[in-house]
């Protein structure tokens, strides 16, 4: 089994109020204003979009050519899907010698929310993926979980604590080590393509790199919004502008058939987040959203409020659990 999981999609995406579906490749919005172009791919797993607003058509798909380079570069290092990634080979060796610069600020961020999150978002988790990997390989597999014993032994290789981080060397305290960024890299990518695209002065895009960002408004002057596919009472739509937004569910992998045994990890316990847990986070960066909306499946609410106090511009949404 592959250690990269493809979360369901959680999120649709609108252009208007009433879940209005946005607006095709090329079609210009109304008179005068910019002609929305869209790339649709797959990035880290998952389908992913990128609609801009530019006046020059052949400008406009130039730069979404480079925005979707960008993002198949970064891929290549922070990719579990691939042997050949940085990300990989760290996991491979426990240590990394001259690794990518945009590997070391992405762990630097890790290092930000693990703070912040008082440590319940921890890429180290990855040994609790192979323990249930393992497991569930086996056609006979309980389908309770792990022993005991095994994620006994998995969560001995869990902890942030063991990661040292620095511009010339990345490396793992312990043998049997490993990092995901699945929590956070799609949101990162994302973040990265919102900035080349400012810099190359677009005022009007949403990139979904697997996580959402939003630069500016729509063009043709209202929100962009994002409506959250979730079976709750009440319809949870989003206004965005200059906003990101994630939504994590135990439901986006299943290793057994009731969804006790999901990706979601508690990295104090092991154990999974409860299979009805799914929420949504809006905040001023994709990737903290990517992270924030993972951690917050094991706070209870006190907890979350802690955080969401220390974190400027960040709301949750609880969509289930």
């Amino acid at each position: 089994m592959r250690d990269v999981i493809s979360r369901r999609k959680m999120i649709a995406l609108c252009a208007a109020a009433g879940g209005a579906a946005l607006v095709p490749l090329g079609t210009p919005v109304r008179a005068g204003s910019a002609p929305v172009l869209e790339w649709t791919g797959v990035s880290l797993g998952s389908v992913s979009t990128i609609r801009l607003a530019h006046p020059d058509r052949r400008i406009g798909q130039k730069l979404l050519r480079r925005a979707v380079a960008e993002a198949r570069r970064l891929e290549a290092i922070f990719s579990l899907y691939r042997d050949d990634t940085a990300l990989s080979e760290l996991n491979r060796s426990g240590v990394l010698v001259a690794p990518p610069t945009e590997l070391v600020q992405l762990l630097s961020l890790c290092d930000d929310i693990w703070h912040l999150t008082e440590g319940a978002f921890d890429p180290t988790v990855q040994p609790i993926w192979r323990c249930y990997a393992d497991h569930f390989a086996d056609a006979h597999a309980n389908p309770e979980g792990p022993s005991r014993q095994k994620l006994a032994e998995a969560l001995d290789l869990v902890g942030w604590s063991g990661v040292s981080v620095s511009r010339d060397r990345i490396a793992l305290a312990r043998r049997g080590m490993g990092l995901t960024l699945n929590g956070i890299a799609q949101g990162y990518i994302t973040d990265r393509v919102v900035d080349l695209l400012r810099q190359e002065g677009i005022s009007s895009s949403l990139v979904d790199m697997g996580e959402i960002r939003t630069l500016g408004q729509h063009p043709d002057g209202r929100t962009w919004q994002a409506a959250v596919e979730a079976e709750t009472p009440q319809h949870l739509t989003l206004d965005l502008v200059d906003k990101a937004v994630a939504t994590t569910g135990a439901d986006g992998f299943r290793f057994n058939a009731d969804g006790r045994c999901n990706h979601l990890f508690n990295p104090a316990t092991g154990r999974c987040a409860g299979p009805a847990v799914s929420l949504t986070v809006v905040a001023p960066t994709a990737a903290a959203a990517d992270a924030l909306s993972t951690a917050f499946a094991f706070m209870d609410h006190a907890r979350a409020r802690r955080v969401l106090e220390r974190a400027p511009d960040t709301q949750l949404h609880v969509n289930a659990g």
